[in-house]
């Protein structure tokens, strides 16, 4: 992120500097900086234009819309420099009228009973596969805690109002260097998180959210925000201490974001073509397995045991022995993930849900896929010539001939790698938690992002092995 230019000012620039020079240099002669030089990085934050300075006409669909864009031309204008100081006696009276209004609000909350009418159902976020009843079940579950929620939103906006005086860290503060930025969001430097917050811009700046609009919060910080709950599974009640809001405002943000990157993000096609696949084939591939397309594993997330029973049976897991939802991710041989599907409950077989992939219709004739010998599915992509390469079976042997066995260690070694990646993707703390019930219609969702910000990382597969 980037420090507003104008001198003793520490608030986040978003405003770059105007192509034509001349505006330019009025600009830095309104920030006392005419000597200075800015950089294409260099911004001004909002706090230094005034309300005039801004249009809500989007300059790319020419539509009204909420987000308000620096008019061109524009000079800033405000500075601490130019500001005149306010009396006591002033503040004192602005503090007591704000007092009164808040108190107002406060004692003066409206009946409830209406908040009802206008709720939409979770039923059209999910993307979590379960038996119709069994999801009936869970789906209801998460209305009546949506109700709640937006119950209790209206009720304390008074929160909403006030709690910006109780924030306890800045953006700033939290991308100040890269170790602090990899502890909070995953992604290894506060470059690289401006890098992929652009690849959501500039639709970010029109979002609808979920359930109230959104004010005095950037783009960044909540973007920040989701990122922070993502890697750290942080409550919402602390996150709304770090960002001095409400924890209803934290929920509205985060559920908003969740289905807003993930709808942008999956128009991205992480499928590679096979010459990608072959260009970037780690030299081990290339030597023993060269037709590899993809390399496939499950893995599963555990979620708060359901309170029906039948619900409890679709999700339990025999392998965790717990209620879990299940995905199958695919790995490219050059360690990018490419593949991910939506979630299943738990007691799904690989097998089912293979069956239920678009494997079968992305992949090519000639292609091999490699997984691990659960994955025994030869039979459903044989005739359209695809092979499946998997560890052998015993088939009534005490053990496998030594040749064969060594054939199998070299498959493992280099199945490895999806092992490494999916274990890279539950450094999202929020996949090796229990998820909460409000978040299982969205898991599908939380998956997704959580893999495409991997595959913002540095790769982990060396091409000269």
């Amino acid at each position: 992120m980037t420090r507003c230019f104008v001198p003793i000012c520490s608030e986040i620039g978003v405003h770059q500097f105007p192509k034509d020079k001349k505006i330019g240099r009025l600009w830095l002669k309104a920030i006392r900086r005419e000597k200075s030089t800015p950089t294409k990085s260099s911004r001004l934050c909002r706090k230094h234009f005034v309300e005039s300075d801004y249009e809500n006409i989007s300059k790319y669909t020419g539509v009204k819309h909420e987000h308000k864009y620096l008019k061109k031309g524009a000079v800033p204008s405000i500075f601490s420099w130019n500001m005149k100081p306010v009396s006591e006696e002033k503040k004192s009276r602005e503090q007591r009228l704000q007092t009164r209004n808040l108190k107002k609000q406060l004692f003066s909350l409206p009946n409830t009973s209406h908040y009802c009418e206008d709720i939409v159902p979770l039923e059209e976020h999910s993307s979590v596969h379960f038996d119709s009843n069994v999801s009936q079940e869970i789906l209801i579950e998460n209305n009546k805690s949506s109700i709640d929620e937006t119950i209790t939103r209206h009720h304390i906006t008074i929160g909403t109002q006030t709690s910006n005086i109780l924030r306890l860290f800045s953006t700033e503060l939290l991308l100040a260097d890269d170790e602090t930025v990899q502890y909070y969001t995953g992604l290894e430097t506060a470059s690289k998180f401006s890098l992929v917050l652009i690849t959501l811009l500039p639709m970010a700046n029109d979002i609808r959210y979920r359930w109230s609009r959104v004010v005095g919060i950037s783009i960044e910080d909540q973007f920040l925000m989701l990122l922070i709950k993502l890697r750290r599974n942080t409550t919402d009640f602390e996150l709304s201490k770090i960002f001095g809001v409400s924890k209803t405002e934290v929920s509205n943000i985060v559920v908003t974001w969740i289905n807003f990157v993930s709808d942008i993000w999956s128009l991205i096609d992480i499928w590679p073509s096979r010459s990608l696949v072959n260009y970037y084939m780690p030299n081990c591939f290339r030597t023993h397995y060269p037709s590899t397309r993809v390399i496939i594993d499950g893995t599963e997330i555990g979620i708060q045991k359901p309170s029906q029973p039948d619900t409890q049976k679709a999700s339990f897991s025999s392998y965790k022995h717990k209620n879990t939802l299940k995905f199958l991710v695919g790995a490219s041989p050059g360690g990018l993930l490419t593949y991910v599907s939506n979630g299943y409950a738990g007691s799904a077989s690989d097998r089912q849900i293979v069956e239920r992939s678009k494997l079968l219709q992305i992949c090519d004739s000639g292609d091999s896929i490699m997984a691990d010998r659960g994955f025994n599915v030869q039979d459903l992509f044989a005739s359209k010539g695809i092979s499946i390469n998997i560890p052998s079976f015993l088939k009534g042997k005490s053990q496998i001939p030594g040749v064969q066995l060594k054939i199998d260690q070299k498959l493992a070694s280099q199945r490895v790698h999806i092992e490494r990646l999916i274990g890279l993707t539950k450094t999202y703390l929020i996949l090796k938690n229990e998820l909460n019930h409000f978040y299982v219609p969205l898991a599908s969702k939380i998956f997704f992002i959580c893999v495409m910000l991997c595959n913002f990382r540095e790769g982990i597969v060396n091409k000269n092995n």
